[in-house]
């Protein structure tokens, strides 16, 4: 995998796994910047190829009056201010035909959200910008399917396509990760392993996910031993206080010491 397409990135040549991390949504400029820098000290310190994350609007919500966004071109402007203030290229998921361009005009990376990856004339439309397409697997999709969600980005003149694992549906209320699939999907494509989503409990009574963010490093240790090219990792400084996928998250406070480890079993990992 060529990291080295995507603008602003650094350390590619650390031997390490990527990381695509920062907050389920933007909140708001202060939030957005506060992230991203402790994310980007931590990932220097460690030589981690670091993408920032945040979605510019939430379509997918349990409830109507949950939180969606502070508006589209606001929540995009501040994606691009955080490129542009710490010179690191950014990641947003498109939901809508017309959002490709949109947000491909500020960000770096298009990813196309689990439920959705199906849609052809959203994922061919990401795929004609130009960006790097991060597809997501569905949580009712096998591994295996996601061969022809690659194949429709490639189709579509575009070579540059992820695939990210974020978990599958087991039962009504919870997800669980199949380490077998990542193999299958390296296969098609560099893999990212989503964590914390991986860990949603969904479809709660309350109308409001849950999660397990106590598991967080177990899931992630077993991504860096089966060979993740990437990883993809939620994180703020209050998650519960986020208005959106708290349960999940995990505290800012606790990314060094996690991404610490990591690097450390990937070492062990390439030795083999």
């Amino acid at each position: 995998m060529n990291l080295n397409e995507i603008p602003k990135i650094k350390h590619t040549n650390s031997n390490n796994f990527f990381l695509l991390a920062g907050p389920c949504a933007i909140e708001s400029e202060d939030m957005a910047l506060r992230i991203a820098e402790k994310v980007i000290a931590i990932t220097d310190k460690l030589e981690i190829p670091f993408i920032f994350k945040g979605s510019f609007k939430k379509a997918n919500r349990s409830r109507i009056d949950s939180f969606t966004g502070i508006g589209d071109e606001k929540a995009l402007k501040i994606l691009q201010k955080v490129s542009n203030t710490f010179d690191v290229p950014t990641v947003t998921d498109i939901h809508e035909i017309s959002d490709a361009a949109m947000a491909a005009a500020y960000v770096d990376v298009l990813q196309i959200p689990a439920f959705l990856v199906r849609q052809t004339d959203l994922v061919v439309a990401a795929a004609q910008t130009g960006k790097v397409v991060n597809l997501k697997k569905g949580q009712f999709m096998s591994p295996e399917a996601m061969k022809h969600a690659v194949q429709k980005v490639k189709d579509a003149g575009n070579e540059k396509v992820w695939i990210t694992d974020r978990g599958t549906m087991f039962g009504y209320q919870d997800m669980i990760v199949d380490f077998r699939g990542i193999p299958t999907m390296r296969e098609y494509a560099p893999t990212i392993l989503d964590v914390t989503h991986s860990l949603q409990q969904p479809n709660q009574s309350a109308g409001v996910t849950g999660g397990r963010p106590d598991m967080i490093e177990t899931i992630a240790r077993a991504g860096i031993v089966n060979n993740v090219d990437g990883l993809f990792i939620e994180t703020h400084f209050d998650p519960a206080n986020a208005k959106s996928d708290g349960a999940n998250m995990l505290h800012l406070d606790n990314l060094e010491k996690l991404l610490t480890n990591l690097v450390a079993i990937r070492r062990v990992v390439n030795t083999l």
